[in-house]
């Protein structure tokens, strides 16, 4: 059991998720989040006013399923195998965060100050969700998909548009790493 507690290492999750994509080809399917949006909005009704919505949501059913476990998945690793022992973050990524007065995040993947409940009480954290939210729905959109379903699908099926798209994420996240977000904190 030590083995699932542990962090895995990249050549284990990297061989676990090509057998995923290679399933998926197998099945006809592609991988992707940010399209169980669209299908949870044409479930809705959201397709009698917006023609985008209008179309058989009930053929991504198991994408939607797809989400389901991630959720779930996502619930079960933090409340019942998370091991603050094996998180190891950058000193230097530490003291950065320290200049712009946000706490180590002390065993956990992503500081309080950051994600933690508390930033629901501030009116400027809570503008800074409802843009990023924005701004992330309409990228994703704009680009075909999300990160993940361009980082590992369109990848992995060597889609040229993917490649352009990941490397614009690339490109924008470290922008923001590196020139947006001390300005913001």
């Amino acid at each position: 059991m030590d083995f699932i507690f542990q962090t895995w290492s990249w050549y284990v999750s990297g061989f676990l998720l090509g057998m995923i994509m290679l399933s998926l080809v197998y099945f006809g399917k592609t991988f992707g989040m940010s399209s169980n949006l669209r299908s949870l909005c044409s479930m809705a009704g959201l397709g009698k006013r917006v023609g985008f919505f209008n179309f058989d949501w009930k053929s991504q059913r198991w994408n939607l399923v797809v989400v389901l476990g991630a959720m779930l998945g996502g619930f079960v690793a933090v409340h019942f195998m998370a091991d603050p022992s094996n998180v190891d973050i950058n000193p230097k990524t530490i003291a950065q965060l320290a200049q712009m007065g946000i706490e180590a995040p002390n065993g956990k993947l992503m500081p309080d100050a950051l994600f933690g409940s508390q930033i629901f009480e501030s009116p400027k954290h809570i503008f800074i969700l409802i843009i990023g939210g924005v701004l992330i729905g309409f990228g994703s959109r704009y680009a075909g998909g999300c990160t993940s379903g361009h980082a590992i699908s369109g990848l992995s099926n060597l889609q040229l548009p993917s490649l352009k798209a990941v490397i614009g994420f690339f490109i924008g996240g470290l922008i923001m790493a590196h020139f947006l977000l001390p300005l913001i904190f």
